[in-house]
């Protein structure tokens, strides 16, 4: 099995995080790629997020009908904030004989990887996918990670992408840049402002009929 993980707030999922997965899927031929919302994110601690029920039910709305596309409440079953390197630990130990999987993570956030619980041990469990914009200019793992631990991996021009000490890899990979944030969702719809063709239409009317995002 080759699964692929897309953590997120998901405050609101919209086309670019489906279009992202889409195309990662495709790149590494995945069988699967799996929606994890965050419940207690520990980076976005310092506005309020919306209930993880929503959430949950925004990103079913979104992913429905592509076969391909999951989703898990497993941050929501743990206690406390959450953390990648518990999710991953998940599902390695639940599907470990059977499970090759692929981390997905933008650009912007694996450049500030060294700033999550326990990085170090999260990059050399699993295979990263690092998506990145049209025209980024690869900047390697020197000017990301630390050297002695950027030292630990070589970069495979067989496969583009730099092996680890672990046989795992890290990839950077181009996919469509759409330009859409869910920040500026949130202030749009908190200002009257349309916000069709930015998500599914099933989402967009979810969140109007649940007045989300509205003070």
């Amino acid at each position: 099995m080759r699964w692929g993980l897309l953590g997120g707030t998901f405050d609101p999922i919209h086309f670019g995080h489906l279009r992202g997965a889409e195309e990662i899927l495709e790149l590494f031929n995945l069988n699967r790629i799996i929606f994890v919302p965050s419940s207690r994110p520990p980076h976005k601690l310092e506005r309020e997020i919306t209930s993880f029920y929503h959430r949950e039910q925004m990103i079913k709305l979104a992913i429905e009908g592509n076969v391909n596309f999951s989703y898990s409440e497993v941050e929501n079953l743990r206690a406390g904030k959450s953390y990648s390197v518990e999710t991953v630990e998940y599902f390695l130990s639940k599907y470990i004989k059977d499970l090759e999987l692929y981390f997905i993570v933008g650009q912007d956030a694996f450049q500030a990887i060294t700033t999550w619980k326990e990085w170090e041990k999260l990059i050399l469990m699993c295979n990263f996918a690092v998506m990145t914009r049209p025209g980024y200019d690869n900047m390697g793992l020197d000017k990301i990670l630390p050297n002695d631990f950027a030292a630990r991996f070589h970069y495979d021009d067989k496969i583009d992408g730099f092996k680890g000490p672990t046989g795992h890899v890290i990839y950077y990979r181009t996919v469509s840049f759409l330009d859409i944030s869910s920040s500026r969702m949130r202030q749009w719809v908190e200002s009257g402002k349309s916000i069709r063709y930015l998500t599914p239409d099933s989402v967009r009317q979810y969140i109007l009929k649940n007045s989300l995002y509205k003070k």
